[in-house]
C-alpha cells in the first residue's frame, strides 16, 4: 500500500513538473523566437534565416524615428516611475499606519488602474486630460504612466510595511528624531527592497505601455512600444525585431535586479 502511494506521488510530481515546464516553454518560447530574427540578414521576419547580420541594429541606431522614440521612452519612464514611487510610498504609509473608515475602498481605488481593462482606463484619461489641456504633451504622458505605476508601488510597499516593526520609528522619535529624519534614516532603508521592487514594476509598466500612449500622445511623443506598433501597421521589417530583442534584454536585467532585491529583503527579515 505504501509502495503504491509512493508511486502515485512520484507520478503526480512528474506530471506537475512536466506541466510547469510546458507552461514555461509556452510563455517564454514566443518571446525568444524574435531574438534570432533580429540578426537575420534578410529583409523579412521569417525562418529559416538567410544569414547573420547586425544590419537591423544599425538601422535602429541610425534612424531618427527609432532613436526619437527611444529617447521619449527613456525620458517618460524614469519621470513617471519617480512620481509613482513617491505617491505610492506615501499612500502605503497612510494605508498601513492610518485607521479610518473606507480603507479597503481607498485601496481598491488605488489599485484599480491595474485591474480595470487598459482600454477603459485610456478612454477615461483621454476625456479627463482633454478637459485639462494635457493631451499631446509630455506632462500628460508622465502623469498617465505614473497613474498606471502607482498600484504596483502600493502593493509592494504595503506588503513590506506590514512586516515592518514600527517600534523602531517610535524609538527614533523618543530620541528626538523628527518624523522626516526618522523615516529617511530608519524606515526607508528597511523598506527599500519593496520600494525598489515597486519602482521597477512601475518603470517596466511605463516603458512597455502602448494603449494609453496611443490615446494621449502626438507623433512628437511617440514612445518605443508605440513606434513598434506603428511599424507593424505601416512597414514590417526586422528593425522591429531588433527593438523587441533589446526590450527583452532590458526585461531580463530588471528580473535579475528584482531577484537580488528579493534576496536582500529575505536577509533583512532573517536578521531581525
Amino acid at each position: 500500500m505504501r509502495q503504491q502511494g509512493a508511486v502515485v506521488l512520484r507520478l503526480w510530481k512528474g506530471f506537475f513538473n512536466f506541466y510547469g515546464a510546458a507552461m514555461l516553454l509556452f510563455l517564454v518560447v514566443p518571446v525568444l523566437v524574435i531574438v534570432p530574427l533580429s540578426f537575420n540578414a534578410g529583409s523579412f521576419l521569417s525562418y529559416p534565416l538567410t544569414g547573420f547580420s547586425l544590419r537591423w541594429y544599425q538601422e535602429f541606431f541610425s534612424s531618427s524615428a527609432w532613436l526619437g522614440a527611444l529617447g521619449n521612452s527613456l525620458m517618460i519612464a524614469p519621470l513617471s516611475t519617480l512620481l509613482a514611487t513617491v505617491l505610492g510610498v506615501l499612500a502605503s504609509i497612510g494605508l498601513v499606519r492610518g485607521e479610518f473608515r473606507g480603507k479597503a475602498l481607498v485601496m481598491a481605488v488605488l489599485i484599480s488602474p491595474m485591474i480595470a481593462p487598459v482600454v477603459i482606463v485610456a478612454v477615461g484619461m483621454f476625456f479627463f486630460f482633454a478637459k485639462l489641456s494635457l493631451l499631446n504633451s509630455y506632462l500628460g504622458l508622465v502623469l498617465a504612466h505614473a497613474m498606471l505605476g502607482v498600484p504596483f508601488v502600493v502593493i509592494t510597499v504595503t506588503a513590506v510595511l506590514k512586516n515592518y516593526d514600527h517600534n523602531l520609528t517610535r524609538a527614533a522619535a523618543s530620541l528626538g528624531a523628527p518624523p522626516l529624519y526618522a523615516f529617511r534614516k530608519v524606515t526607508l532603508p528597511l523598506i527599500a527592497p519593496g520600494v525598489f521592487s515597486g519602482a521597477l514594476f512601475a518603470f517596466a509598466t511605463s516603458f512597455d505601455e502602448v494603449i494609453v500612449t496611443l490615446f494621449l500622445a502626438s507623433p512628437r511623443q511617440r514612445t518605443l512600444p508605440l513606434q513598434m506598433f506603428a511599424g507593424i501597421r505601416e512597414n514590417l521589417d526586422p528593425t522591429i525585431a531588433a527593438a523587441a530583442s533589446m526590450m527583452v534584454g532590458a526585461a531580463l536585467v530588471l528580473l535579475i535586479v528584482m531577484e537580488v532585491l528579493r534576496r536582500r529583503a529575505e536577509k533583512l527579515r532573517g536578521g531581525r
